[in-house]
């Protein structure tokens, strides 16, 4: 997000985005858990930042663009109930940012000055900051593309983000690779260091952004 304080309107976007995604991850995961049976029904559904928030997720969001919330491990999920309520849980988090990036990346297409904008745009052009556009269109495009680019980078199936949960879950017995992933991306952080590396380099244009823009292709070419 740091690139886009050049253009302080989409950084401002880029920064509610970023926090709005945290909060309608944790959101919608609770309220899946709950709806497949995997909750407590008292369970609240309130996010909160203090055990929502990751650290290192914003620092990779003020690196590289985007970043993730707090991991939610295989551990957390039970499977007892079938790996796809189990899976669901996971997906859930990613799928409503995703919904609700485009959602709003719709609205921007529909209202937009400047015609043929979605020809050139990608997800790492917007969270350098889009200039050019007025105000509210500029705020507009910037929110959406930021809770889109936090949910398809939530997918990435490699702990600590979601993808690793849906991809765990998919197989009927993890074998000794998915415990060997665990181990060393999960409870010795690589998964996290290989993150913020992938926010770093290159210099200029991290290889999380070129990441984020094969992902999200299809998801802003479909608007224009």
């Amino acid at each position: 997000m740091l690139f886009a304080l050049g253009t302080p309107v989409a950084f401002i976007a880029l920064v509610v985005a970023f926090l709005c995604g945290i909060m309608l991850r944790a959101v919608a995961v609770r309220f899946t858990a709950r709806t497949v049976g995997l909750a407590d029904r008292g369970d609240s559904l309130v996010p909160s930042f203090r055990h929502d928030l990751d650290p290192f997720g914003a620092v990779g969001a003020a690196l590289g663009g985007m970043g993730w919330g707090k991991m939610l491990t295989v551990d957390d999920v039970p499977r007892w109930r079938g790996r796809g309520r189990a899976a669901a849980v996971f997906a859930a988090g990613p799928v409503a940012c995703i919904l609700a990036g485009e959602l709003l990346v719709a609205a921007f297409a529909l209202t937009e000055s400047e015609p043929g904008l979605f020809r050139y745009l990608t997800v790492a052009r917007v969270l350098h900051g889009v200039d050019g556009l007025p105000y509210g269109e500029q705020a507009l495009l910037s929110f959406g593309v930021g809770l889109l680019a936090f949910g398809l980078l939530a997918l990435i199936p490699m702990p600590p983000l979601d993808g690793f949960g849906i991809m765990y879950n998919a197989l009927r017995k993890p074998g000794p690779g998915m415990q060997w992933t665990r181990l060393w991306f999960e409870d010795k952080n690589i998964g996290v260091l290989l993150l913020l590396v992938f926010s770093l380099f290159p210099t200029g244009y991290p290889l999380i952004l070129h990441i984020l823009d094969v992902l999200g292709m299809f998801f802003l070419r479909v608007w224009g």
